[in-house]
């Protein structure tokens, strides 16, 4: 009779062991498929290796009184995906798919972000870029731990959801974001969030690049770039990257899922 063996890691990358002996062979998670269209094809999606990437959808992106209003955008746009996200979340969390909080979250001493980096938020160098006190409320812009980069009040968090600061309009450079997902036995990717032609999308490229299936949900993700910006991102996801659907698809296929 073998001796008491104990998980040592996540499964479904765990080992059991004990002081004698080391099993490593990983059993897989039992499948969970669901079936669902999107504009190019018909998916089947495995849930039990599926996670929801939730892009930017912070403060400085999406208030009125965040960083992008304060130089002028429109953030009508970026407020669209709270509705349909507020929808999805709390569904996808019932069936055990991760949701994946990837914001912008700097050091406040900006010691990672290159000039060319700080460029982007303060061109002419003396406006009000990132770790820059807004004018409205003092809050350092994206600047971890502060309002500016907290999530809007709208999207819930919980407890069990994962929060991952980023540095770069990519969520994968600098981050753990790689390792966690392998860790979890991630393959199958779900993106929303803003702006969908700048973070969501070369998060999302970048994880094709690494080798996971992306599925961005047209309905969760938004932008405040010109309507050929967005136009041009679905048709980029559907062409090179993965594939495109609407969230209402996803829970649809969960609710009559087998």
């Amino acid at each position: 009779m073998n001796p008491t063996l104990r998980t040592l890691g996540m499964p479904p990358n765990a080992w059991s062991v004990n002081a004698e002996m080391a099993d490593i062979t990983r059993p897989p998670m039992p499948q969970r498929l669901i079936d669902f269209p999107t504009d190019t094809k018909e998916l089947t999606v495995d849930l039990a290796k599926t996670a929801c990437i939730v892009v930017d959808m912070q403060n400085d992106f999406c208030h009125p009184d965040g960083w992008l209003a304060h130089i002028g955008v429109d953030v009508t746009p970026a407020r669209k995906p709270i509705g349909p996200l507020k929808t999805l979340l709390p569904k996808l969390r019932e069936i055990d798919v991760p949701v994946i909080w990837l914001n912008w979250g700097n050091r406040s001493d900006l010691l990672n972000i290159s000039a060319g980096l700080r460029h982007v938020y303060n061109p002419s160098g003396d406006g009000v870029g990132l770790a820059d006190p807004l004018p409205k409320n003092g809050a350092p812009v994206l600047t971890k731990g502060s309002w500016a980069a907290a999530i809007v009040d709208e999207l819930e968090q919980e407890t069990d959801d994962i929060k991952i600061d980023k540095y770069r309009m990519s969520g994968f450079w600098d981050t753990p974001l790689d390792s966690i997902l392998r860790n979890l036995g991630k393959t199958t990717l779900l993106f929303g969030g803003v702006n969908a032609d700048q973070c969501v999308l070369t998060t999302l490229q970048d994880a094709n690049f690494l080798g996971y299936d992306c599925i961005l949900l047209k309905d969760c993700t938004a932008t405040t770039s010109p309507e050929y910006c967005m136009q041009a991102t679905l048709y980029n996801v559907n062409q090179c990257f993965g594939f495109v659907t609407d969230s209402e698809k996803i829970l649809e296929s969960v609710a009559g899922r087998r």
